[in-house]
Protein backbone atom coordinates (compact mmCIF):
# COMPACT_ATOMS: atom_id res chain seq x y z
CA UNK A 1 0.00 0.00 0.00
CA UNK A 2 1.49 3.33 -1.08
CA UNK A 3 1.30 6.62 0.81
CA UNK A 4 0.40 9.97 -0.75
CA UNK A 5 4.03 10.73 -1.64
CA UNK A 6 4.24 7.70 -3.95
CA UNK A 7 1.13 8.48 -6.01
CA UNK A 8 1.69 9.87 -9.50
CA UNK A 9 -0.54 12.85 -10.35
CA UNK A 10 -3.95 13.63 -8.77
CA UNK A 11 -2.43 16.56 -6.89
CA UNK A 12 -5.75 18.34 -6.26
CA UNK A 13 -7.42 15.25 -4.81
CA UNK A 14 -4.42 14.52 -2.59
CA UNK A 15 -4.42 18.13 -1.37
CA UNK A 16 -8.15 17.86 -0.57
CA UNK A 17 -7.67 14.63 1.41
CA UNK A 18 -4.63 15.97 3.26
CA UNK A 19 -6.52 19.12 4.19
CA UNK A 20 -9.43 17.08 5.51
CA UNK A 21 -7.07 15.08 7.74
CA UNK A 22 -5.02 18.10 8.79
CA UNK A 23 -8.05 20.17 9.78
CA UNK A 24 -9.96 17.24 11.27
CA UNK A 25 -12.86 17.78 8.84
CA UNK A 26 -13.15 14.29 7.44
CA UNK A 27 -16.43 13.31 5.79
CA UNK A 28 -18.18 10.01 6.52
CA UNK A 29 -18.47 9.10 2.83
CA UNK A 30 -16.19 9.66 -0.16
CA UNK A 31 -16.71 8.65 -3.76
CA UNK A 32 -13.64 8.18 -5.98
CA UNK A 33 -14.80 8.35 -9.60
CA UNK A 34 -12.55 7.39 -12.51
CA UNK A 35 -12.00 4.77 -15.17
CA UNK A 36 -10.31 1.47 -14.36
CA UNK A 37 -6.58 1.91 -13.85
CA UNK A 38 -6.85 5.62 -13.08
CA UNK A 39 -5.67 5.31 -9.45
CA UNK A 40 -8.87 5.03 -7.39
CA UNK A 41 -7.54 2.20 -5.25
CA UNK A 42 -4.19 3.89 -4.65
CA UNK A 43 -5.86 7.09 -3.47
CA UNK A 44 -8.37 5.29 -1.25
CA UNK A 45 -5.65 3.10 0.26
CA UNK A 46 -3.34 6.04 0.94
CA UNK A 47 -6.21 7.99 2.51
CA UNK A 48 -7.19 5.06 4.74
CA UNK A 49 -3.58 4.46 5.75
CA UNK A 50 -3.08 8.14 6.68
CA UNK A 51 -6.36 8.30 8.62
CA UNK A 52 -5.27 5.38 10.80
CA UNK A 53 -1.59 6.34 11.16
CA UNK A 54 -0.57 6.57 14.82
CA UNK A 55 1.86 9.43 14.15
CA UNK A 56 -0.63 11.85 12.58
CA UNK A 57 -2.27 14.21 15.05
CA UNK A 58 -5.42 14.97 13.10
CA UNK A 59 -7.04 18.39 13.23
CA UNK A 60 -3.91 20.02 14.59
CA UNK A 61 -1.54 20.26 11.64
CA UNK A 62 -0.51 23.73 10.44
CA UNK A 63 1.18 22.56 7.24
CA UNK A 64 -1.22 20.10 5.59
CA UNK A 65 1.33 19.30 2.87
CA UNK A 66 3.15 17.28 5.53
CA UNK A 67 0.14 15.00 6.11
CA UNK A 68 1.16 11.50 5.10
CA UNK A 69 1.39 8.16 6.82
CA UNK A 70 4.65 7.41 8.61
CA UNK A 71 4.96 3.89 7.23
CA UNK A 72 6.59 2.53 10.39
CA UNK A 73 3.92 2.46 13.11
CA UNK A 74 1.94 -0.72 13.77
CA UNK A 75 -1.12 0.66 11.99
CA UNK A 76 0.82 1.57 8.83
CA UNK A 77 2.53 -1.82 8.74
CA UNK A 78 -0.85 -3.54 9.04
CA UNK A 79 -2.34 -1.33 6.33
CA UNK A 80 0.61 -1.94 4.02
CA UNK A 81 0.22 -5.72 4.42
CA UNK A 82 -3.56 -5.49 3.89
CA UNK A 83 -4.22 -6.92 7.36
CA UNK A 84 -5.50 -3.86 9.21
CA UNK A 85 -8.50 -4.87 11.37
CA UNK A 86 -10.15 -1.46 10.97
CA UNK A 87 -9.72 -1.11 7.19
CA UNK A 88 -12.35 -3.44 5.72
CA UNK A 89 -12.80 -4.23 2.03
CA UNK A 90 -16.26 -5.27 0.94
CA UNK A 91 -16.08 -8.45 -1.12
CA UNK A 92 -18.66 -10.22 -3.26
CA UNK A 93 -18.88 -13.62 -4.89
CA UNK A 94 -21.59 -12.85 -7.43
CA UNK A 95 -21.46 -10.53 -10.44
CA UNK A 96 -23.15 -7.80 -8.40
CA UNK A 97 -22.77 -6.52 -4.84
CA UNK A 98 -26.01 -7.54 -3.17
CA UNK A 99 -27.97 -6.39 -0.17
CA UNK A 100 -26.63 -9.24 2.01
CA UNK A 101 -23.04 -8.24 1.20
CA UNK A 102 -23.74 -4.73 2.51
CA UNK A 103 -25.80 -5.81 5.50
CA UNK A 104 -23.35 -8.44 6.76
CA UNK A 105 -19.99 -6.88 5.88
CA UNK A 106 -20.84 -3.22 6.53
CA UNK A 107 -24.14 -2.35 8.22
CA UNK A 108 -23.86 -4.96 10.96
CA UNK A 109 -20.09 -4.69 11.34
CA UNK A 110 -19.97 -0.90 11.62
CA UNK A 111 -21.95 -1.08 14.86
CA UNK A 112 -18.88 -2.64 16.49
CA UNK A 113 -16.36 -0.01 17.58
CA UNK A 114 -12.89 0.10 15.98
CA UNK A 115 -10.48 -2.56 17.20
CA UNK A 116 -7.45 -0.31 17.67
CA UNK A 117 -7.85 2.84 15.56
CA UNK A 118 -9.72 6.16 15.53
CA UNK A 119 -11.78 5.09 12.53
CA UNK A 120 -13.42 2.08 11.00
CA UNK A 121 -12.98 2.44 7.24
CA UNK A 122 -14.91 0.48 4.61
CA UNK A 123 -13.68 0.37 1.02
CA UNK A 124 -16.21 -0.63 -1.64
CA UNK A 125 -14.43 -1.18 -4.94
CA UNK A 126 -16.50 -1.49 -8.15
CA UNK A 127 -19.36 0.37 -6.46
CA UNK A 128 -21.13 0.46 -9.84
CA UNK A 129 -21.97 -3.21 -9.15
CA UNK A 130 -24.11 -2.35 -6.13
CA UNK A 131 -27.70 -3.42 -6.72
CA UNK A 132 -30.42 -0.85 -6.03
CA UNK A 133 -31.41 -2.77 -2.89
CA UNK A 134 -27.79 -2.81 -1.72
CA UNK A 135 -27.52 0.94 -2.33
CA UNK A 136 -30.65 1.61 -0.30
CA UNK A 137 -29.26 -0.51 2.53
CA UNK A 138 -25.98 1.41 2.33
CA UNK A 139 -27.83 4.71 2.28
CA UNK A 140 -29.22 4.13 5.78
CA UNK A 141 -25.69 3.81 7.15
CA UNK A 142 -24.34 6.79 5.18
CA UNK A 143 -27.21 8.95 6.51
CA UNK A 144 -26.59 8.04 10.16
CA UNK A 145 -23.07 6.62 10.52
CA UNK A 146 -21.34 6.24 13.86
CA UNK A 147 -18.78 8.97 14.48
CA UNK A 148 -15.89 6.64 13.71
CA UNK A 149 -17.35 5.24 10.47
CA UNK A 150 -15.94 6.20 7.04
CA UNK A 151 -17.10 4.69 3.75
CA UNK A 152 -15.02 4.95 0.56
CA UNK A 153 -16.79 4.05 -2.67
CA UNK A 154 -14.79 3.51 -5.87
CA UNK A 155 -16.53 3.52 -9.24
CA UNK A 156 -15.97 3.86 -12.97
CA UNK A 157 -19.62 4.80 -13.57
CA UNK A 158 -21.31 7.48 -11.48
CA UNK A 159 -24.56 7.00 -13.39
CA UNK A 160 -24.99 3.58 -11.81
CA UNK A 161 -25.38 5.08 -8.33
CA UNK A 162 -28.59 6.48 -6.89
CA UNK A 163 -28.86 10.28 -6.63
CA UNK A 164 -29.44 9.88 -2.89
CA UNK A 165 -26.06 8.12 -2.57
CA UNK A 166 -24.29 10.73 -4.70
CA UNK A 167 -25.75 13.62 -2.70
CA UNK A 168 -24.36 12.28 0.57
CA UNK A 169 -20.81 11.63 -0.62
CA UNK A 170 -17.85 13.90 -1.24
CA UNK A 171 -17.22 13.08 -4.90
CA UNK A 172 -13.64 13.19 -6.15
CA UNK A 173 -13.26 13.02 -9.93
CA UNK A 174 -9.96 11.54 -11.08
CA UNK A 175 -8.52 13.48 -14.03
CA UNK A 176 -5.98 12.26 -16.60
CA UNK A 177 -2.38 12.38 -15.36
CA UNK A 178 0.14 14.58 -17.15
CA UNK A 179 1.87 12.58 -19.90
CA UNK A 180 5.38 13.56 -18.82
CA UNK A 181 4.77 12.20 -15.33
CA UNK A 182 3.63 8.84 -16.74
CA UNK A 183 6.55 8.59 -19.17
CA UNK A 184 9.03 9.35 -16.38
CA UNK A 185 7.34 6.81 -14.11
CA UNK A 186 7.48 4.04 -16.72
CA UNK A 187 11.14 4.72 -17.48
CA UNK A 188 12.17 4.96 -13.82
CA UNK A 189 10.16 2.15 -12.25
CA UNK A 190 9.80 -0.29 -15.15
CA UNK A 191 12.94 0.52 -17.17
CA UNK A 192 10.81 1.05 -20.30
CA UNK A 193 12.70 2.69 -23.21
CA UNK A 194 11.65 6.28 -23.84
CA UNK A 195 9.98 5.66 -27.23
CA UNK A 196 7.98 2.71 -25.82
CA UNK A 197 7.01 4.70 -22.72
CA UNK A 198 5.79 7.58 -24.90
CA UNK A 199 3.72 5.31 -27.12
CA UNK A 200 2.16 3.51 -24.15
CA UNK A 201 1.39 6.85 -22.50
CA UNK A 202 -0.30 8.25 -25.60
CA UNK A 203 -2.51 5.19 -25.78
CA UNK A 204 -3.33 5.30 -22.08
CA UNK A 205 -4.60 8.91 -22.34
CA UNK A 206 -3.58 9.92 -18.84
CA UNK A 207 -4.34 6.56 -17.20
CA UNK A 208 -1.25 5.27 -15.38
CA UNK A 209 -2.62 1.75 -14.90
CA UNK A 210 -3.30 1.37 -18.60
CA UNK A 211 0.11 2.82 -19.49
CA UNK A 212 1.81 0.20 -17.31
CA UNK A 213 -0.32 -2.51 -18.92
CA UNK A 214 0.44 -1.35 -22.48
CA UNK A 215 4.16 -1.01 -21.82
CA UNK A 216 4.47 -4.58 -20.57
CA UNK A 217 1.80 -6.29 -22.68
CA UNK A 218 3.02 -8.91 -25.13
CA UNK A 219 -0.28 -8.61 -27.00
CA UNK A 220 0.19 -4.86 -27.45
CA UNK A 221 3.80 -5.38 -28.58
CA UNK A 222 2.68 -8.01 -31.11
CA UNK A 223 -0.09 -5.76 -32.37
CA UNK A 224 2.38 -2.91 -32.85
CA UNK A 225 4.74 -5.26 -34.70
CA UNK A 226 1.95 -6.31 -37.11
CA UNK A 227 0.90 -2.72 -37.74
CA UNK A 228 4.45 -1.51 -38.39
CA UNK A 229 5.15 -4.37 -40.79
CA UNK A 230 2.02 -3.53 -42.77
CA UNK A 231 2.66 0.21 -42.88
CA UNK A 232 6.35 -0.02 -43.73
CA UNK A 233 5.77 -2.24 -46.74
CA UNK A 234 2.24 -1.38 -47.89
CA UNK A 235 3.49 0.73 -50.83
CA UNK A 236 5.19 -2.32 -52.33
CA UNK A 237 2.47 -4.84 -51.48
CA UNK A 238 0.08 -6.43 -53.93
CA UNK A 239 -3.62 -6.21 -53.16
CA UNK A 240 -3.80 -9.82 -51.94
CA UNK A 241 -0.97 -9.13 -49.48
CA UNK A 242 -2.86 -6.16 -48.09
CA UNK A 243 -5.95 -8.36 -47.69
CA UNK A 244 -3.78 -10.88 -45.79
CA UNK A 245 -2.74 -8.06 -43.47
CA UNK A 246 -6.39 -7.19 -43.03
CA UNK A 247 -7.17 -10.78 -42.02
CA UNK A 248 -4.63 -10.54 -39.21
CA UNK A 249 -6.37 -7.44 -37.89
CA UNK A 250 -9.76 -9.15 -38.30
CA UNK A 251 -8.65 -11.91 -35.93
CA UNK A 252 -8.67 -9.37 -33.10
CA UNK A 253 -11.68 -7.15 -33.83
CA UNK A 254 -11.95 -6.20 -30.16
CA UNK A 255 -8.69 -4.26 -30.49
CA UNK A 256 -9.37 -2.80 -33.94
CA UNK A 257 -9.51 0.78 -32.64
CA UNK A 258 -6.07 0.26 -31.09
CA UNK A 259 -4.82 -0.97 -34.46
CA UNK A 260 -6.17 2.12 -36.20
CA UNK A 261 -4.79 4.46 -33.53
CA UNK A 262 -1.34 2.90 -33.96
CA UNK A 263 -1.63 3.55 -37.70
CA UNK A 264 -2.73 7.15 -37.14
CA UNK A 265 0.29 7.75 -34.91
CA UNK A 266 2.54 6.41 -37.70
CA UNK A 267 1.19 8.83 -40.30
CA UNK A 268 1.22 11.72 -37.86
CA UNK A 269 4.92 10.95 -37.42
CA UNK A 270 5.33 10.93 -41.21
CA UNK A 271 3.57 14.31 -41.44
CA UNK A 272 5.51 15.75 -38.51
CA UNK A 273 8.84 14.69 -39.96
CA UNK A 274 7.88 16.12 -43.36
CA UNK A 275 7.22 19.46 -41.67
CA UNK A 276 10.12 19.58 -39.17
CA UNK A 277 12.73 17.10 -40.40
CA UNK A 278 13.41 16.44 -36.69
CA UNK A 279 13.56 12.73 -35.69
CA UNK A 280 13.54 13.64 -31.98
CA UNK A 281 9.88 14.64 -32.24
CA UNK A 282 8.77 11.24 -33.50
CA UNK A 283 6.80 8.75 -31.43
CA UNK A 284 8.16 5.84 -33.50
CA UNK A 285 11.76 7.01 -33.12
CA UNK A 286 13.18 3.55 -33.80
CA UNK A 287 11.46 3.54 -37.22
CA UNK A 288 13.04 6.81 -38.29
CA UNK A 289 14.48 5.48 -41.57
CA UNK A 290 11.13 4.21 -42.88
CA UNK A 291 9.26 7.28 -41.68
CA UNK A 292 11.80 9.47 -43.44
CA UNK A 293 11.34 7.55 -46.72
CA UNK A 294 7.56 7.85 -46.57
CA UNK A 295 7.75 11.54 -45.71
CA UNK A 296 9.80 12.12 -48.86
CA UNK A 297 7.41 10.10 -51.06
CA UNK A 298 4.09 11.39 -49.81
CA UNK A 299 2.52 14.81 -50.24
CA UNK A 300 0.95 16.77 -47.40
CA UNK A 301 -2.43 16.29 -49.01
CA UNK A 302 -1.89 12.53 -49.35
CA UNK A 303 -0.93 12.11 -45.71
CA UNK A 304 -3.92 14.15 -44.58
CA UNK A 305 -6.21 12.00 -46.75
CA UNK A 306 -4.83 8.85 -45.11
CA UNK A 307 -5.35 10.17 -41.58
CA UNK A 308 -8.87 11.34 -42.51
CA UNK A 309 -9.64 7.89 -43.93
CA UNK A 310 -8.59 6.27 -40.66
CA UNK A 311 -10.71 8.61 -38.57
CA UNK A 312 -13.62 7.92 -40.93
CA UNK A 313 -13.07 4.16 -40.53
CA UNK A 314 -13.43 4.54 -36.75
CA UNK A 315 -16.70 6.42 -37.20
CA UNK A 316 -18.00 3.72 -39.57
CA UNK A 317 -17.03 0.92 -37.21
CA UNK A 318 -18.81 2.68 -34.34
CA UNK A 319 -21.88 2.82 -36.61
CA UNK A 320 -21.59 -0.96 -37.21
CA UNK A 321 -20.76 -0.62 -40.91
CA UNK A 322 -19.38 -3.88 -42.39
CA UNK A 323 -15.99 -4.50 -40.78
CA UNK A 324 -14.10 -5.99 -43.75
CA UNK A 325 -15.41 -3.37 -46.19
CA UNK A 326 -14.51 -0.51 -43.85
CA UNK A 327 -10.97 -1.77 -43.32
CA UNK A 328 -10.43 -2.51 -47.03
CA UNK A 329 -11.43 1.04 -47.97
CA UNK A 330 -9.07 2.43 -45.35
CA UNK A 331 -6.10 0.33 -46.50
CA UNK A 332 -6.77 1.10 -50.17
CA UNK A 333 -6.72 4.82 -49.36
CA UNK A 334 -3.28 4.32 -47.81
CA UNK A 335 -2.13 2.42 -50.90
CA UNK A 336 -3.52 5.00 -53.34
CA UNK A 337 -1.72 7.84 -51.59
CA UNK A 338 1.61 6.06 -51.39
CA UNK A 339 3.48 7.87 -54.14
CA UNK A 340 2.16 11.40 -54.66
Amino acid sequence: MLDFNHIVGHEQIIEHLKTAIGTGKVSHAYLFAGEDGSGKNMLANAFAMALQCEQIKQGNIEDVTQVTSCGICKSCIQAASDSHPDIIRITHEKASIGIDDIRIQLNNDIQIKPYSSPYKIYIIDEAEKLTEQAQNALLKTIEEPPQYGIILLLTNNLNSLLPTILSRCVTLHLKPIDSELIVDYLMEHYQIPDYQAELSTIFAQGNLGKAIQYSSSEEFAEMKKDVLHLLKYIDDMELYEIIDGLKKISENKVRVFDYIDLMILWYRDVLLFKVTNDPNLLIYKSEFQDISKQANKRSYEGIEKIIAAMEKAKVRLNANVNFDLTMELMLLTIKENGND
